[in-house]
């Protein structure tokens, strides 16, 4: 196969990928919490702690091993577990019928994320695209915002003909289905690039987590995915039993946010190429830390309108900036591994934000207080991407 036919198959397949694990499976679940509430008399902290406490588990111990192995071994056997692990987790989901088997199937949609998710993904595009990530990455994540903007219309359409269940279990099928053959077939490294370095060989990543430069990026990251993660999680919530929206109304904001996220990807994706990088996330951050006063006027069709324009085009850049700023400080030698730990804090704050919205909405009886934790920390986010390093000659010196 031509080098050409061969990066658009690369391109595709993370499409793809990141189409099922985090557009339909990521984005979906939300969706369904309500129908859980319901049906179980969970609360809203119970219905978000699958979320948060497999992440907790997962994140820690197998995050940096999976960017250790992607380094190692290439991100092709990763993506394929991970692509089976998400959808067997929501085919489980859909058959629970006790809280255990709510947290067993939740650790095995974590697992999926991790090994399937954004972190082969970028280190496989990473690997086969030098001019142009940028625009490559932005297209590859407009499956995320697809999958995301399609998932609402599935649940809509599926739920009132099989139930909340059989639409659950026909979205992991469907994850298998599109993702595994692509991922099975894609080849994972260039032609022109040495392939999987022996151990002794691959350059020590010690000096990188020496650099104040790491830190301020795993921070920022970690709050801009606490914030959206915290927003996210309880949308759907928010919207049908809190305002009482109907289910289609409630399902096509969720949907709007992702419509708009990927106008946002393609627009971020040309922006990284143009600007500095630090910049970009700089406003991808403002941006979700400006959506969300919003919500507090969430009775108002045009304000809940704008919040989806505004929070949907920062959420399309949030996670394609990540390791594009990454890759420009640190190096692509690294980048597994780099990602694997900055990720698994991700992951931390992604399990841990939407726990505590929930555990403060069902404190107050409502998510005032809730929406200004989250404004705070993604102010907070922004403030520490403000400090990075503008050049990527600044970290040099920690490749050792």
């Amino acid at each position: 196969m031509l080098p050409d036919a061969r990066r658009t198959q690369v391109a595709v397949t993370s499409f793809v990928a990141l189409f099922a694990i985090v557009g339909l499976a990521l984005y979906g679940l939300p969706l369904y919490y309500d129908f859980m509430v319901t049906e179980f008399g969970w609360s809203r902290t119970r219905v978000t702690s699958g979320n948060a406490l497999s992440k907790l588990v997962v994140g820690p111990l197998f995050g940096f091993a999976a960017g250790w192995i992607v380094d190692r071994f290439g991100p092709r056997r990763l993506m394929m577990a991970g692509i089976v692990m998400a959808g067997a987790a929501l085919v489980g989901l859909a058959h629970m019928t006790a809280l255990w088997m709510f947290y067993l199937f939740y650790l095995f949609n974590a697992l999926g994320y991790v090994c399937g998710g954004p972190l082969p993904n970028q280190v496989l595009l990473s690997r086969w695209f030098d001019k142009g990530r940028g625009k490559v990455m932005g297209f590859a994540y407009l499956g995320i915002g697809a999958g995301g903007a399609l998932v609402p219309i599935l649940t809509g359409y599926f739920v009132p003909a099989f139930g909340w269940r059989g639409a659950l279990q026909g979205l992991g099928i469907l994850i298998i289905v599109l993702a595994l053959p692509l991922a099975w077939a894609v080849p994972e490294e260039p032609p022109d690039r040495p392939t999987r370095p022996a151990a002794a060989a691959m350059p020590s990543a010690s000096g990188i987590f020496r650099s104040p430069a790491f830190y301020l990026l795993a921070i920022g990251s970690m709050c801009s995915i606490g914030a959206v993660g915290g927003t996210n999680q309880h949308l759907k919530l928010y919207l049908s039993l809190d305002l009482h929206q109907p289910q289609a109304d409630a399902l096509r904001i969720a949907s709007l946010v992702l419509t708009f996220s990927i106008a946002g990807r393609l627009f971020i994706g040309w922006l990284a190429d143009h600007w500095p990088k630090k910049y970009v996330m700089l406003l991808i951050y403002l941006l979700i830390a400006s959506a969300i006063p919003l919500l507090f006027f969430g009775h108002s069709r045009g304000a809940l309108y704008a919040f989806a324009a505004i929070f949907g085009l920062g959420l399309g850049g949030e996670y394609l900036i990540i390791p594009l700023i990454a890759a420009e400080l640190f190096g692509l030698q690294v980048l597994g591994r780099l990602l694997g730990v900055v990720l698994t804090a991700d992951g931390v704050a992604e399990a841990t934000a939407p726990m505590l919205i929930g555990r403060l909405r069902d404190v107050t009886g409502s998510y005032r207080t809730g929406f200004v934790v989250l404004i705070a920390i993604a102010l907070a986010g922004a403030a520490a991407i403000a400090m990075l390093p503008r050049s990527a000659r600044v970290v040099e010196s920690t490749h050792v």
